[in-house]
């Protein structure tokens, strides 16, 4: 009976293939416009895309080749609520944000975050959505140079949140120049003077994705990480300092690290007036990518706030699979390498969900859009699973879920 039994899944799971090729060849994929694309035609894949997710955290084989086949659906829903201009009540219940805190706990404890962003609306939306809870305090910087559309319908978003709002000063972003670390630093002076109070503040760019909750991103800070700053890092070489203009400011020993922190509130208030951090920034201006020295860097003092000294690379803030790595931190990319970095595809997800780390990097809806709506369906479980409040009916994304309930962390 058992032989039977797994004779008839593989022809129903033949017969859903040959079903999704039909239908994809049926309908031709579309001239992709100059702005972001919308994928307007949408394959039928079983309880999309709950059960076809399901399987994937599963790691079934045939799943990623099934994926294939599957677009998501919310770009375009997410679009229609950004650029049709309405009442912010349904844009918030539209877009199943989180209105209120989810534990007393969650209430008492605030966090300030900082995003960069530049393209990929609907990335950007379930992101924030994913983060998003009233008693945290939001900082988007928009890239200067993003267009003028784009900018409106993030306005948009933004005004609909009395915690969330725009940097007042923008900066046109360039690749490894000053202008990324320059951007956290305007964000930083807004937080900081804005009438929200905050415990910490962590930065993201518009390619991360919580894979912790915000509860769980608490309990860790709190458990590990109480009053002191994460700023994953080590020593820089002294043959890598031969390479810099200048001599650094104060005689400061540079270290090199991650972009990605987590900061104490009083340690920001030092950046913000320390002459040793005003210098270093100026100094910043003509190195490569300064963002991986500035943190680290001022965390090694020992009068700053919160420092953590020879802490090394401890602090789980990002996962990401670098290419190197491959074979020995992580199992290789099931998407594919930008610059040695993982750009994730459906079959990393089992080891997303996996990870110890906060939050991941980095994903492309463009390129694979399954890939973030599968990992928020996942969080959003996750997070409700945990909630000490009753449930808002539209905080769940569909009315009846079909993901395997098994799925837990």
């Amino acid at each position: 009976m058992s032989q039977l039994r797994v004779t008839k899944s593989g022809l129903v799971v033949s017969a859903v293939i040959c079903i999704f090729i039909f239908l994809y060849l049926r309908n031709p994929t579309p001239a992709e416009p100059e702005e972001e694309p919308v994928h307007s035609e949408v394959v039928e894949c079983g309880f999309y895309p709950d059960e076809l997710c399901s399987a994937l955290f599963e790691g079934k084989g045939a799943a990623p080749q099934i994926a294939k086949f599957c677009k998501t659906p919310h770009k375009s829903e997410i679009h229609a609520h950004l650029h049709t201009p309405g009442n912010c009540s349904r844009i918030s219940r539209g877009l199943h944000f989180i209105t209120r805190p989810l534990s007393t706990e969650e209430g008492d404890f605030s966090l300030a975050y900082i995003i960069t962003i530049h393209k990929e609306l609907a990335m950007f939306v379930q992101l924030l959505r994913a983060i998003y809870v009233p008693q945290n305090v939001y900082c988007i910087h928009v890239d200067e140079k993003a267009p003028k559309k784009y900018k409106t319908a993030v306005q948009t978003l933004v005004n609909c949140f009395e915690n969330v709002f725009i940097s007042s000063k923008r900066e046109k972003m360039a690749y490894a120049g000053l202008t990324r670390l320059q951007a956290d630093i305007n964000c930083m002076k807004d937080l900081v003077h804005s009438k929200f109070q905050w415990n910490y503040v962590i930065n993201l760019c518009g390619q991360d994705f919580p894979i912790k909750t915000n509860r769980e991103i608490i309990h860790y800070i709190r458990s590990k990480w109480n009053d002191k700053n994460i700023t994953p890092g080590a020593i820089q070489p002294p043959h890598i300092n031969n390479r810099f203009k200048d001599k650094p400011p104060h005689n400061l020993t540079i270290y090199f690290g991650s972009a990605y922190y987590v900061l104490t509130r009083k340690f920001v208030e030092f950046i913000l007036t320390d002459i040793r951090a005003k210098d270093m920034l100026q100094w910043s201006k003509d190195i490569r990518s300064p963002e991986q020295h500035y943190w680290v860097t001022l965390n090694q003092l020992k009068d700053a706030p919160g420092a953590t000294l020879d802490a090394g690379w401890e602090g789980n803030v990002r996962a990401i699979k670098w290419k190197s790595e491959e074979g020995n931190v992580h199992d290789g990319c099931k998407g594919r390498y930008v610059q040695d970095i993982c750009v994730y595809g459906p079959g990393d997800l089992p080891w997303l969900i996996q990870s110890s780390s906060l939050f991941a990097y980095k994903f492309e809806p463009s390129t694979d859009p399954l890939v973030v709506t599968c990992l928020e369906r996942w969080h959003r479980l996750q997070v409700l699973r945990q909630a000490e409040v009753p449930i808002e009916p539209h905080w769940h994304f569909h009315q009846q879920s079909h993901f395997n309930m098994r799925l837990n962390h």
